[in-house]
C-alpha cells in the first residue's frame, strides 16, 4: 500500500470517528434532557467505569491503554461541559434565575 492509499484510509476512519462522535453527542444531550433538575451532570463513579471499559477494549485491540485513556478523557471533559451548558440553558428556559 503507497502513503496516498493510507492516508485516503486515515481520512475515512477520521470521517468515521466524527459521525460516531456526532452520534455520542447525540446521546449525552438526550441523557442531558432525562435527568432530573439538580441531578449531577458529573458522575465520577460513571467516569471511571467508561475509562476502565475503554482501557480493556483497547488492550484486547492491541492499542496502548493510555493513549485510549487520554482521548476519552478529552472527550469526556469535552461532552461534561457541552451538557452543562445544555442544563444551564434548560435552567435559564423554565424560568431559573439568572446571575447578572
Amino acid at each position: 500500500m503507497d502513503i496516498t492509499r493510507i492516508r485516503k484510509s486515515i481520512d475515512d476512519l477520521d470521517t468515521m470517528i466524527v459521525t460516531l462522535l456526532a452520534k455520542r453527542a447525540d446521546m449525552v444531550s438526550a441523557a442531558g434532557r432525562l435527568k432530573k433538575s439538580g441531578q449531577g451532570v458529573r458522575d465520577p463513579k460513571r467516569v471511571n467505569e467508561v475509562l476502565r471499559h475503554v482501557r480493556e477494549r483497547a488492550a484486547a485491540k492491541g492499542l496502548d491503554p493510555a493513549v485510549a485513556e487520554e482521548v476519552y478523557r478529552t472527550i469526556i471533559h469535552c461532552f461534561v461541559s457541552k451538557e452543562l451548558k445544555e442544563s444551564e440553558t434548560r435552567s435559564n428556559a423554565e424560568g431559573g434565575a439568572q446571575c447578572r
